[in-house]
């Protein structure tokens, strides 16, 4: 039993209950394409400044995720928004991780499939008033992520909306870089939810015309266009822009919080994954799209249905702070030594919200040592002031 804090301001005593869903490889073949957004673990002995300055980083922890996550058959998204891009973790640090990880990858037995965040965030704001500016801060991190074999995701960029820049501005960067790519990209729009400063992107008035916008600039050239991935957390405007997609073009889900469904699909269409929540869920994420990939719907949704309810707490606004939920699963699991994140960015989040996860992760099986998960829940309840009886 433990004594946890409930979002009404009260105590209570918490028994776990569930059964861990232990991680395993494959036995076949996902039902989609799958990438799993990952974190950086801090290094929280390394002398530094956290609010200022690069992060340090515990290198050995951060990539030993990316292993766990692989050997489950589940590709990467690195350097992105959950990595804390713009949020804690720079351009310096985020390139030298994806060289990192581009080397591990290379050698996993797996093969496993890697796309990274190219973005402008290596100039500061002052430095990107102009289209050529912003178009030749894109292309800086192209090369580099290229060179270290990776895929590219083509990051939303906030630069873009501080510019004001209409759709003819977006349209002549967006195809320089689609264009020149060595390998087809994967596009990314990412709500304002998730990013305030993203307001307003593609340059359009609503979001219908800038799904009509962007429809008309994948179309242009749909060969070098791998998929787009959308955070907007809306499930019928996924629905209805996959439906529009050139044939070949995938649509990657980025709803944290109605992906069973979207992935599930109707019959006709169906999206794939890069989310975050993939990486704090990856056992039942793994294990559902096997069970999908054998037909056995039922065992989907059986594995992913009691996963939502986490998300939902996780991603629930101001959404962009979910990433601290994220790593607080992976502490909770073992996978780092510290509940510590680059810029403090763990104090983002109240410790009745952290209970929640806490519950939550129970209840789904995601707590794959229960023992270890109550001693450090214990262990930050204390820290809080909330003792143990």
């Amino acid at each position: 039993m433990i004594t946890l804090p409930t979002q009404s301001g009260q105590l209570e005593r918490y028994r776990l209950t569930g059964t861990p869903l232990l991680p395993r490889a494959p036995r076949g073949p996902l039902a989609r394409t799958a990438f799993a957004a990952a974190h950086v673990v801090t290094d929280t002995i390394a002398e530094r400044d956290p609010w200022q300055g690069s992060p340090a980083v515990d290198w050995d922890s951060t990539l030993k995720f990316r292993h766990f996550l692989w050997d489950q058959g589940l590709g990467l998204a690195e350097a992105m928004d959950t990595a804390q891009r713009g949020m804690g973790v720079d351009w310096l640090t985020a390139k030298e991780l994806i060289t990192r990880t581009m080397r591990e990858a290379k050698a996993h037995p797996m093969h496993p499939r890697v796309a990274s965040g190219a973005g402008t965030d290596h100039k500061a704001p002052d430095q990107l008033t102009s289209e050529a500016a912003i178009l030749a801060a894109y292309c800086d991190q192209f090369e580099a992520l290229e060179a270290a074999g990776s895929q590219a995701i083509l990051m939303a960029t906030r630069a873009l909306p501080a510019l004001g820049a209409r759709p003819e501005i977006y349209h002549r960067i967006y195809r320089r870089l689609i264009d020149q790519a060595a390998e087809p990209v994967i596009l990314h729009w990412l709500g304002e939810m998730f990013d305030p400063a993203l307001a307003g992107y593609w340059g359009c008035a609503s979001v219908a015309e800038a799904s009509d916008f962007v429809i008309s600039l994948i179309a242009e050239n749909p060969g070098k266009v791998d998929g787009i991935k959308i955070s907007l957390l809306d499930q019928a405007h996924e629905e209805a822009f996959r439906a529009r997609l050139p044939a070949g073009v995938r649509l990657y889900t980025g709803d944290d919080f109605n992906y069973a469904r979207l992935i599930e699909g109707d019959g006709t269409h169906h999206s794939h994954a890069l989310l975050g929540i993939f990486a704090a869920i990856a056992p039942a994420a793994a294990q559902g799209l096997e069970a999908l990939a054998g037909g056995d719907r039922a065992g989907f949704h059986r594995l992913l249905a009691p996963t939502e309810p986490l998300s939902r707490e996780i991603f629930r606004a101001p959404t962009r702070f979910y990433k601290a939920g994220i790593a607080f699963l992976a502490w909770l699991n073992g996978h780092q030594p510290a509940f510590v994140m680059p810029a403090g960015f763990q104090s983002s989040r109240s410790i009745s919200h952290y209970a929640q996860v806490f519950r939550l992760a129970d209840q789904a099986g995601l707590l794959a040592e229960p023992d270890l998960a109550a001693e450090r829940m214990a262990l930050l309840c204390r820290m809080h002031g909330i003792e143990q009886g």
